[in-house]
Order: structure tokens, then C-alpha cells, then sequence
């Protein structure tokens, strides 16, 4: 992550301990397994894909659920989902906690992950979300027009493109302020009238015992010691997907009206969750 939030406090201990290993093995493994096959799988139909479809992939996002399904499912996280996924074409806000929201938010519901391009050349992961359809974007006024473009063409073929309009990840239990030039494009003419938004609420849920900002991965934490303890984690937490009613670009003013409407509703499932202890950002 280039750009970090981190408010200062002591983050979660994420120790495995002697007795943890053995689970971190085996539930390891099928994840490792798992997600070999789904890339193998990937590769072989995608050439096939693309020559049939273009950019339509009619089959590989299925590959993609499939795999973070049965990922979820090896690391003993539950998935429990209120609301609708959105139908046809549009986009998807979240907010966003860990690495493992790229798992919680495929599960569901076909989306494509929206990323700067800088991600586009990072060792391995930007191998990975090349492969699985990310779409990535300059974050550059001159590349505006070109932008507006890519998001038509994708909507065009029944895509659902997901942001993380925060700009980075969290402890997993706040929103930060959306970055409301996120939304720019959305308000060019030939995206405006027909544009749909649903906002998501990703609610962890930490194991019982341990402190409720488990899952969030933020700052300058590593990701090796955090996955090992997501792994080890016995009795395991869950997460919560809430759904909102989907809204339309044209009913709003401007970009900052949407933003703040999409963060307010996004934001309410995780104040309800805390209740009074819920941090601000």
C-alpha cells in the first residue's frame, strides 16, 4: 500500500503461538491449492475467453467466486450477506479493512476491482489483477476523457466495477472521508443519466476473545504475521456484507452530495455494529 492510514495506536496482536501452527497449515494449504487451481483454470480459458467475448469474460469471474468461496470456507471466516447485490451494470463502493476484502467482496456477486495503475506493475499482484479483470486507472486530470471512456466500454458489457473511495485500507472499524474525486467521471454526459451506485458495508467481526480490530490491516503491518494469524484464528470471526439500494448518479448535484450520501450510508452498519464505542475518523 503506497498511501496508509494508521491513527497511532497499538495494532492487534496477531501471534500465532506453538498450537496455532498446525492449523495455520492446514488451513493453509487448501487456500494455497485452491487458488493455484482457480489461476491455472484461469489462464487456460481466458486466451479462449478473449477471442469469443473480448472483455465480456463470460466465464472466468465464475472461476473467481468459485476460488474465494472456497477460500473463505478453508479459513473457517463465515459470509453472511443483507440486502441485494446489485443487477446490470454499475458500480460498487465499499469501504475498505484488509486483503481479505478482495475475497469477502468476489464471493458474492461478479465485480471488478477498480485500482490505480501503479498497481498494474507490482511484483506478482499486479500479475494476479491483470488476470482477474482489474480495471486501473491514472489518477491524472489529463487522462479524464480516457478514463470516462474505459468506464463506458466495461459498463457496456454488464460490468460491475467496485471502488474504495476511502483510498486506503483501515482497522476495520471506521470509514474514513471519501475521496470525492473518485466520482468525477461518473458525472461526465455519457455516464450520468443511466449511472447506478450501490454502496457496501464490509462488517468484521473478530474472534471471540480477541480485540476487535483483528481483521484490519492498516499502516506498516506485514501481511505474512497478519495471514498467519487470520489462519490460526480458533474460534474463528466472520463477516457481515450489507447491501444498499442502489442510486442513481442523476439525482444528485454534484460529486460531493454523492460521495457523502454513499459514505453515510456505507458508514451505518458499522456504527450499529460498535454501537457507542465506534471510533471516528
Amino acid at each position: 500500500m503506497s498511501e496508509t492510514w494508521d491513527d497511532g495506536s497499538r495494532p492487534p496482536d496477531h501471534s500465532v503461538g506453538l498450537f496455532g501452527w498446525p492449523l495455520v497449515v492446514l488451513r493453509g494449504v487448501p487456500v494455497v491449492v485452491t487458488l493455484l487451481i482457480g489461476l491455472i483454470l484461469t489462464l487456460v480459458l481466458r486466451p479462449i475467453e478473449r477471442i469469443a467475448a473480448g472483455e465480456g469474460r463470460p466465464v472466468t469471474p465464475t472461476i473467481t467466486r468459485v476460488v474465494c468461496r472456497l477460500c473463505l470456507a478453508s479459513m473457517g471466516i463465515k459470509l453472511r450477506l443483507r440486502g441485494t447485490p446489485m443487477k446490470g451494470a454499475g458500480a460498487v463502493v465499499a469501504n475498505h479493512s484488509s486483503w481479505l476484502d478482495i475475497l469477502v467482496l468476489n464471493a458474492p456477486k461478479r465485480i471488478y476491482f477498480v485500482s490505480k495503475a501503479e498497481v498494474r506493475d507490482w511484483p506478482g499482484i499486479g500479475w494476479l489483477a491483470r488476470v482477474t479483470g482489474t480495471v486501473f486507472i491514472a489518477r491524472n486530470r489529463r487522462e479524464a476523457g480516457a478514463q470516462v471512456e474505459l468506464f463506458r466500454s466495461r459498463l457496456a458489457l454488464g460490468h460491475r466495477l467496485l471502488f474504495f473511495p476511502e483510498g486506503t485500507s483501515t482497522d476495520s472499524k471506521r470509514v474514513l472521508p471519501f475521496k470525492t474525486t473518485l466520482f468525477a467521471a461518473f458525472f461526465e454526459p455519457a455516464l450520468r443519466e443511466t449511472m447506478r451506485i450501490q454502496p457496501v458495508s464490509v462488517v468484521y467481526h473478530a474472534p471471540t476473545g480477541r480485540d476487535a480490530r483483528f481483521f484490519g490491516w492498516w499502516g506498516d503491518m506485514d501481511l505474512g504475521p497478519h495471514l498467519a494469524a487470520v489462519l490460526a484464528a480458533r474460534p474463528q470471526g466472520w463477516v457481515e456484507l450489507v447491501y444498499h439500494d442502489p442510486v442513481q448518479v442523476a439525482d444528485f448535484a454534484n460529486r460531493k452530495m454523492l460521495a457523502a450520501h454513499l459514505e453515510t450510508a456505507v458508514r451505518g452498519p458499522l456504527l450499529s455494529a460498535l454501537g457507542t464505542d465506534a471510533p471516528r475518523p
